[in-house]
């Protein structure tokens, strides 16, 4: 009976409008609504009310006349990006890079992961958790700095070539090696910090599983590819749509540290090319334009990837 009566409710409340029920849900559950309110006020201020300045991708952007009183000059600097000799070299690089991390950076993670739920020793295991966590809260000033450091024909990596017969270099200075060196550093400082929601949906496996298929003769291995994989699958489907919506995307930061006109033809990406335009040399219009197709370019990777996915295994976004 007592079923009955929460089905009968549940049915009335779908039945009532939306308004109905936001209103009824405002009164119960009035605290939770206070506490999103800050994240709403963030993300307004900081992501949604700045997206009205992306009108000056379309017009001669004057500061003095502001925003809206600059000349539309239609679709000019996008015209000017895609003819330029640089879009081909930026777009290429941006694509190589992400391409890379994907590759190699996108599985760390979930490796890292799996080796440590297999550690037995918890004090052992927290050590290595916290070892590899650590590089993530590292200023990314400091992390560049360290690369340098290292790479330079005076650093550690050329005592090691140099031991073996090699030639001191500025390993920096190689327009071949610039890809190598970001892909592994970026492994390094974010390897950890990307294991822990893979560790999370590990935690939540149940461990009957496990005891039912060691009953059956199933060793680690075997446990791992028939519950642990399956299990974290969904999870690293999404994660992976997420990093897909960002596949044109390399944060100009790292980027703008590391690099040097030297190797300006495979590190020069689509956001560092955008700070250039934008920031030294003040074309905000036409940087803005760069930023608008960039943009683009990422949403339509995450639509795609997440139409592919709600069509292969029935995971996705929405």
């Amino acid at each position: 009976m007592k079923i009955a009566e929460k089905t009968m409710s549940v049915e009335q409340n779908y039945k009532k409008g939306f308004s109905i029920r936001f209103k009824e849900d405002m009164r119960q559950n009035w605290t939770l609504y206070i506490l999103i309110i800050p994240v709403l006020l963030y993300y307004l201020i900081f992501h949604y009310f700045p997206m009205v300045g992306a009108v000056i991708a379309f017009k001669n952007y004057i500061p003095k006349k502001g925003i809206f009183g600059s000349d539309w000059i239609g679709f000019k600097h996008f015209i000017s990006f895609f003819q330029s000799h640089y879009f081909f070299r930026i777009f290429k690089n941006t694509v190589v890079i992400n391409v890379s991390t994907l590759i190699f950076g996108f599985p760390a993670p979930i490796i890292l992961a799996l080796l440590i739920n297999e550690i037995k020793r918890q004090r052992f295991k927290k050590t290595v958790q916290t070892i590899t966590y650590l590089p993530h809260f590292i200023s990314l000033v400091v992390v560049a700095g360290l690369i340098k450091d290292f790479t330079a024909d005076y650093g550690i990596i050329n005592d090691f070539i140099a031991f073996f017969g090699g030639e001191r270099r500025a390993l920096l200075n190689s327009p071949n090696l610039f890809v190598p060196i970001y892909v592994l550093s970026d492994i390094w400082q974010g390897v950890g910090w990307g294991s822990i929601i893979y560790l999370a949906a590990l935690s939540a496996i149940d461990p009957e599983l496990y005891e039912a298929a060691e009953i059956d003769g199933a060793g680690r291995w075997k446990q791992t590819l028939a519950i642990t994989l399956p299990s974290i699958l969904p999870t690293v489907v999404i994660l992976l749509i997420l990093r897909m919506g960002s596949i044109f995307n390399v944060g100009y930061e790292k980027i703008i540290l590391l690099y040097n006109p030297l190797i300006y033809e495979t590190a020069d990406v689509i956001s560092s090319f955008v700070y250039r335009r934008g920031l030294l040399e003040a074309n905000y219009s036409f940087s803005t334009a760069v930023g608008l197709f960039n943009s683009v370019l990422n949403f339509s990777m995450l639509l795609i990837a997440n139409s592919i996915s709600r069509k292969v295994n029935e995971t996705s976004l929405w």
